[in-house]
């Protein structure tokens, strides 16, 4: 009996590393060896990029909280503080969002917040 070789097995996985090479400049598009390479790296930076977005997502909406907060003499740590005092439970994405959509809702959050850290 002949020897099955396993070629369109070994030529999918390879298809499969060029068709997510597509795009890229020079051999890295179609040597195998770099190609393999390229995407490995790309696919290890995608993945960190989808944390690191989050990263920076969450460092904005505390940079748009603060800038809205100091309008009325509060500092962000002391909102976050007068935040848990008064139980309101919005997050920081929900809260920089009305910062900039809705201020007079923003405004009606503030002074919650100054109501609970007075008393």
């Amino acid at each position: 009996m002949t020897r099955a070789r396993g070629i369109p097995a070994s030529r999918r996985k390879r298809k499969k590393v060029l068709n997510s090479a597509k795009g890229y400049f020079g051999m890295r598009k179609n040597a195998i060896k770099i190609a393999r390479n390229q995407v490995r790296r790309a696919l290890r930076s995608t993945y960190r990029g989808r944390k690191e977005r989050k990263r920076e997502f969450r460092s904005l909406w505390i940079m748009r909280i603060n800038a809205a907060v100091r309008n009325y003499g509060l500092s962000y740590s002391d909102f976050i503080h007068g935040l848990k005092q008064s139980q309101i439970e919005l997050d920081r994405k929900i809260l920089a969002d009305l910062a900039v959509a809705d201020p007079r809702g923003f405004e009606a959050v503030v002074e919650k917040v100054k109501a609970a850290l007075s008393s």
